[in-house]
């Protein structure tokens, strides 16, 4: 691992509303090392799908500076940046009337592929993607036909499709029971080591963060409140700060060590 995919220095980033603008990021510094994988934490509101955006290039900051691949991300296309980074949103809808092959196929659009008459290129990165994510068996099926794991598989494939260095997901667990959890996670640590992918994953549940990323974010604030191995910068003292809740620390029989919501009323 060495050299970073991306650096953020002093951003900060919001949304227009009606009553004028609503800041999100205030004052972000991040950097994160090719190969790694990061777990991104923070209650509601604290910045996560925003940062997510800000690095993806969907949201423009309104100050502070990002570099992707040593290189200023201002100026630069959504194409030119959808070449090295791959955004997953917390929420995406398949469009109906395809088939899987299709729908994985319209993440070549930003290397200039066809939906139909695909390039060698093309057909290589689609068929590459779909084995990657666990997806070839589903190639020819409507997408109207998925469960909620395979549409995951799915989503996965369309991200790699684009063969990006950088992948950014949003909640890539939500609605998921937890042995397609466990695959998905799994597959996405299968992928950093097979491609050298470099990624990054919000999460709410502080276990699977714990015991899945070696590193882990977490903002509060629309600042970095925390930045480490989980099992030295997740404490009981952080998790009260950042979420106001109380909790009790455990240690899993692989050695890992989660923290666990006391619930009122739970003794």
């Amino acid at each position: 691992m060495s050299g970073a995919v991306v650096r953020l220095a002093g951003v900060h980033a919001g949304y227009r509303t009606a009553h004028g603008v609503r800041r999100v990021l205030a004052g972000v510094d991040l950097e994160v090392a090719a190969g790694e994988t990061l777990a991104l934490l923070g209650a509601n509101g604290s910045g996560k799908t925003t940062l997510l955006g800000v690095v993806a290039g969907t949201i423009r900051p309104t100050a502070g500076s990002i570099e992707l691949l040593g290189l200023p991300m201002a100026g630069r296309s959504r194409s030119d940046v959808a070449r090295s980074v791959a955004l997953l949103p917390q929420s995406v809808e398949l469009p109906a009337g395809f088939r899987v092959a299709e729908v994985v196929a319209m993440g070549r659009t930003a290397h200039g592929g066809r939906w139909f008459g695909w390039s060698p290129d093309d057909h290589r990165a689609v068929a590459d993607a779909l084995r990657d994510a666990d997806a070839d068996s589903l190639a020819d099926r409507p997408v109207a036909e998925l469960s909620g794991g395979e549409r995951q598989r799915v989503l996965v494939a369309l991200a790699l499709a684009q063969e990006p260095t950088l992948l950014l997901m949003d909640e890539p667990t939500t609605h998921l029971d937890i042995a397609h959890t466990a695959a998905l996670l799994a597959s996405l640590s299968r992928l950093r080591r097979v491609r050298g992918l470099t990624v990054v994953a919000v999460l709410h549940d502080l276990v699977l963060a714990a015991t899945w990323a070696p590193r882990v974010v977490v903002l509060d604030g629309g600042r970095v409140a925390v930045d480490g191995p989980p099992s030295v910068v997740l404490d009981p003292d952080v998790v009260r700060r950042v979420y106001g809740v109380t909790v009790d620390s455990a240690v899993t029989d692989s050695g890992h060590r989660v923290l666990v919501p006391r619930l009122p009323g739970g003794g």
